[in-house]
């Protein structure tokens, strides 16, 4: 999924560390490998994934417009009632359907590696309240290793939204270094979506 005016982001598939991964490579770019379905909110459980990070972006801070990039991002679409949408992000899905052809998500729920942020801490868009960042990962500690995550897909959402999800729609891969005119690389592992 490309973003108009922006440079794309390369994913390839590659053996690194010992295991097959999607390899990420951004050079001053932003775009998304993403996958559509559909889950109903009943059949959400926990989410699987792993990634591999060798540095941070220097400069990035997903709180800020001006430097919101992050090497790795694993971004989660849901349904939901689009009737609650401020005026701004009314005006905002109508902008992205008229540059995209798609509109935007009900809510769109990232986990992301931060620079400085507590793991566990929730990050807002600073675009719009309908993208929530969860920090699962922060600082430079767990680099240049691969990590493995399960995430309670539900509670991440009620805790990000203040509500309960609705359908999971799509699932995509997001390394981007577009707002810091930076490159970066990371590796992306197997995601698991596992039925309560």
């Amino acid at each position: 999924m490309r973003f108009p005016g922006k440079r794309h982001t390369t994913f390839k598939l590659v053996d690194h560390g010992q295991r097959a991964g999607m390899q990420a490579d951004a050079a001053k770019s932003a775009s998304m490998l993403r996958h559509t379905l559909h889950v109903p909110p009943e059949q959400l459980g926990a989410l699987k994934f792993a990634w591999q990070v060798p540095e941070l972006i220097e400069g990035s801070d997903m709180g800020q417009r001006h430097a919101d990039d992050s090497p790795v991002r694993l971004v989660l679409a849901f349904e939901g009632d689009r009737r609650k949408f401020s005026a701004g992000d009314a005006m905002l899905s109508e902008l992205s359907h008229a540059l995209t052809g798609e509109e935007l998500p009900y809510a769109t729920l990232m986990y992301v590696w931060c620079n400085h942020r507590s793991v566990g801490s929730v990050i807002a868009n600073p675009r719009t309240e309908r993208i929530q960042k969860i920090v699962v990962e922060s600082g430079g500690e767990k680099l240049k290793r691969w990590l493995e995550y399960e995430r309670d897909v539900r509670a991440d959402f009620q805790k990000a939204f203040g509500e309960a999800p609705g359908a999971l729609v799509a699932i995509g891969l997001m390394t981007d270094s577009d707002n810091t005119q930076s490159t970066t690389r990371a590796w992306y592992g197997d995601i698991r979506l596992v039925r309560p």
